[in-house]
């Protein structure tokens, strides 16, 4: 498995705001869009028959002064569902690991990392703030997206060249 740089993992992501903040060496950083409140209830079962998703509702933005270009959510402790404004666009040996950044982290939130294959509609996370409070900015940059690449034998371009030299 390889990693692909910033500059390759950014030819896959649409919707990324400002290419120049967000690509760096080995990560792009993702964006939020919106964020939804959970509804309280949802459903698992074995066979997924009773399987119930949680229902959400989009929480209003607030602008903190007249002059703003941008406004904000006062988000309370508890999980909100977030929504980037970025899509990928992975090709079938590639792989998108979704991981919180930094700044998040050190706010008091997170969110789990998570993989994704594909090409999914919408790229979103289950965010989890522990801090009393925590004010999110329209188009904050709360993510950042790792991209790796898998031989087409499922072995690295490093894994292949060390099995060669040892024949």
């Amino acid at each position: 498995m390889e990693p692909l740089n910033g500059k390759q993992a950014a030819e896959r992501i649409t919707g990324i705001l400002q290419p120049k903040y967000q690509v760096h060496g080995y990560t792009v950083d993702l964006t939020v869009r919106r964020i939804f409140a959970l509804d309280p209830i949802g459903a698992v079962d074995f066979g997924g028959s009773e399987y119930v998703a949680a229902g959400r509702f989009p929480l209003a933005t607030q602008r903190r002064r007249p002059e703003d270009r941008y406004e904000w959510w006062d988000l309370g402790r508890g999980s909100y569902f977030v929504e980037f404004n970025e899509t990928l666009a992975l090709e079938e040996n590639e792989i998108a690991l979704i991981e919180p950044h930094e700044r998040l982290l050190r706010a008091g939130a997170a969110h789990v990392p998570l993989f994704f294959r594909g090409r999914p509609s919408t790229l979103e996370v289950l965010l989890h703030v522990e801090a009393v409070r925590l004010q999110v900015k329209q188009n904050a940059r709360i993510a950042q997206v790792r991209l790796f690449r898998f031989g087409s034998d499922g072995k690295s371009r490093r894994g292949r060249r060390r099995a060669a030299s040892k024949t």
